[in-house]
């Protein structure tokens, strides 16, 4: 990270905690007044956002439509608000960069895996760049790692190193702005598609004091530790970038005798993070604007899962995301956190809409099963890790690390009255018991995913 972002960074971080004890009023007006300064600058250098928007102008914000990635990337180079940047160029720099080059020597340029789909590209300039990244900062402040540059702490990310995904951006510059580390090497990445046995070595050798992994990574690591393998005593545990199960966060907190701090973010935005009383997932509404809408776009009731989280991110101009749709499944919480903090909380995240596993009905039709209706079952297992994969003939159960005296059988017989219970009529189930759950190329292992093409339209 350069002096001047790290400056940027710092900067953003002071304005980010004087706004954290606001009255809920004061928020909400600088929301507004936030919104509209994006809507001026946008409707003045976006072509797209100007046909986007058309006769919407003056609506509030609920009223605007939806961006979906799809559409986002199909008018990238309109809606982008340099008017000398093209698709074309940036995917051609993707092709090549490395986890700290800057296109045009300017831009960060981060992508998503494109596993749910068409892969989407974001670009931040320096400012932009500080303000994504300060509130991830802050997270970190509330943990109780205040910025140090005078002492600072060894680092460990077990998260992706491909140079165009946020977790490795993000890594790479994410220790220098805490004051975590320095140009003398006090950070280790680490890519979680390496050996377990070489992770385990390298951290043992490493023993970091802040340790930052993938959630299903973390809740591995600490059955290493459990089993003796793994030898580490980390002050910060932090987990990214998926959905911390009760199981995973208890097993971290009998490893290492604290609870991890669970982050929420994307590759558009951070979205929230838990604050020291572990009572939820304060989001970041001085940062974006979150919606928790249902599959046909109204606004779901605190209390309530919704279909979609869209996002309006207060930072962004030379991408903006007005109305982005990120097709994860939240339930805000009609509780507020005795930390006194004006920020809501989300206090459940089920995963990504693309996640909802669909059987045929035992009465006809079919039948939607969330993700989240497999953790209680299959989360009390004796296993370091478990994942459900939907084929279009069978149901793939995996566990690695499972226990010499669990039954695969008996699980699967669970699972299908578990099913049948839900009106699911349950497709032949295989349990395996695996040396290593599958990652994705990023590194991630989600929990439930299908492989069962969508429907075309």
């Amino acid at each position: 990270m350069s002096i001047a972002t790290l400056i940027r960074t710092g900067l953003e971080l002071r304005r980010l905690r004087s706004r954290e004890y606001w009255t809920r009023l004061e928020l909400e007006a600088y929301q507004a007044r936030a919104l509209d300064r994006l809507r001026a600058f946008v409707y003045a250098n976006s072509p797209f956002y100007q046909r986007f928007h058309n006769g919407l102008v003056n609506r509030p914000l609920a009223e605007l439509p939806i961006l979906t990635k799809p559409i986002m990337m199909d008018n990238f180079d309109e809606l982008v608000t340099d008017r000398s940047l093209q698709l074309k160029h940036v995917e051609s720099f993707l092709a090549g960069m490395s986890a700290t080059e800057r296109f045009r020597d300017k831009y960060v340029v981060t992508s998503t895996s494109g596993t749910t789909g068409r892969r989407g590209i974001f670009l931040s300039d320096p400012g932009e760049w500080a303000a994504y990244m300060a509130p991830f900062a802050r997270s970190q402040v509330w943990a109780g790692m205040s910025p140090s540059p005078t002492r600072p702490r060894r680092t460990a990310h077990v998260v992706s190193t491909v140079p165009w995904s946020v977790s490795a951006r993000a890594a790479a510059s994410f220790n220098t702005a805490l004051g975590l580390s320095t140009a003398l090497g006090h950070g280790l990445r680490l890519d979680p598609l390496e050996p377990l046995e070489s992770i385990v070595q390298r951290l043992n050798e490493w023993q970091p004091q802040v340790l930052t992994c993938y959630a299903s990574m973390a809740g591995i690591l600490a059955g290493e530790q459990l089993e003796g393998r793994l030898h580490i005593a980390p002050d910060l545990i932090t987990t990214v970038a998926e959905v911390l199960t009760p199981d995973q966060r208890a097993r971290i907190a009998r490893a290492w005798g604290r609870q991890p701090y669970n982050v929420y973010g994307s590759t558009e935005s951070a979205i929230a993070a838990e604050c020291e009383r572990h009572s939820g997932l304060h989001v970041f509404e001085d940062v974006m604007i979150p919606e928790v809408v249902d599959e046909d776009g109204a606004p779901v009731l605190p209390g309530n899962y919704g279909d979609r989280l869209v996002i309006t991110a207060l930072f962004r101009r030379t991408q903006p995301l007005i109305r982005y749709e990120i097709s994860d499944m939240v339930r805000m919480s009609p509780e507020h956190c005795s930390c006194g903090r004006v920020f809501g909380l989300i206090d459940g995240i089920q995963g990504r809409v693309e996640e909802v596993l669909v059987f045929d009905g035992l009465n006809g039709g079919q039948v939607r099963i969330d993700p989240i209706f497999f953790e209680p079952l299959l989360g009390p297992i004796r296993a370091l890790a478990w994942q459900v994969v939907q084929e279009p003939e069978e149901l793939v159960v995996r566990f690695s690390g499972l226990s010499g005296d669990v039954s695969c059988e008996h699980i699967g017989e669970m699972l299908r009255r578990e099913l049948r219970a839900r009106g699911a009529f349950a497709p032949r189930i295989t349990v395996l018991s695996v040396a290593e759950i599958p990652r994705t190329g990023g590194g991630k292992a989600p929990l439930v995913k299908s492989q069962i093409p969508a429907a075309p339209g």
